[in-house]
């Protein structure tokens, strides 16, 4: 999958509601649900867009973290609702809709914009938690981030 992410300006390096960032992806054979083993059909697979749904939320978290810190998706609630070809773009936006502590709620979408058709592909809420990033690391068992 062939992609170009974009980051919105958020302005501040704090975490505020209404950061926000999409990322754009040109669906390959890779991502297909054949290819991932989700399904038996050649189009977009749902770990897929959601995978890049995640990184949109990631995207607009860049330079609002503080040094040593990182962030955890920890729950997702999502709907696919229409399939995206090989061949498709397909546009994921993530947007920071509430901050509770270190708990951080997006709201996500992706897009298809082609023309023979376009509209809503999939859409939903992403939870992350921000951790100490060695902590988490450690946690699991792998040595710290140098």
């Amino acid at each position: 999958m062939s992609q170009r992410a974009v980051r919105a300006d958020s302005g501040q390096k704090q975490l505020r509601p209404g950061l926000s960032a999409h990322v754009e992806c040109t669906v390959g054979g890779a991502d297909t649900a054949e290819a991932m083993r989700s399904g038996d059909v050649a189009v977009l697979a749902t770990p897929r867009l959601l995978a890049l749904c995640e990184e949109a939320s990631c995207r607009a978290l860049e330079g609002a973290l503080s040094p040593g810190r990182t962030s955890v998706a920890t729950r997702v609630q999502f709907d696919h609702l229409a399939p995206a070809a090989v061949g498709d773009t397909v546009t994921a936006e993530a947007t920071l809709v509430k901050v509770e502590g270190r708990r951080l709620v997006f709201t996500v979408s992706a897009t298809l914009d082609t023309a023979a058709r376009a509209g809503l592909v999939g859409a939903g809420r992403l939870t992350r938690v921000v951790v100490d990033r060695d902590a988490f690391l450690m946690k699991a068992g792998g040595p710290p981030r140098p």
